[in-house]
């Protein structure tokens, strides 16, 4: 695997905005839903993913010798475990995009492209 950069990060997001714009422009719901449902996923989604990385990051700042142990880093800590908790409670998005597929399969199908009822 080649080593992780700020680049390869950027990159990333970067998809993940192009993923945005795509939405946007209001895809088909089947569709959507197959480009969303990796995002959400319970165990490797993005809100699992990235409370995993907030806790890492505070626990790196935390452990490393040279970090002044202050009032203002121990409350910038507590800020990312935080959020990340609040990220690990989306994880049950992914009932959400499970609901959400079941509707969409029970729909009938119409050349207008409209799903609703």
């Amino acid at each position: 695997m080649p080593a992780l950069t700020p680049e390869s990060v950027r990159a990333a997001t970067e998809t993940l905005s192009r993923l945005t714009e795509y939405l946007l422009d209001k895809p088909h719901p089947e569709e959507a839903l197959n480009l969303v449902e990796p995002l959400l996923d319970e165990c490797t989604g993005a809100p699992i993913q990235l409370a995993d990385i907030l806790r890492a990051l505070a626990r790196i700042v935390q452990e490393h010798p040279d970090t002044p142990f202050t009032t203002g880093v121990d409350s910038l800590l507590e800020e990312l475990r935080d959020a990340a908790q609040e990220q690990s409670d989306q994880h049950s998005l992914h009932y959400v995009v499970d609901d959400l597929r079941a509707l969409i399969e029970k729909a009938p199908d119409s050349e207008s492209g409209c799903w609703c009822q």
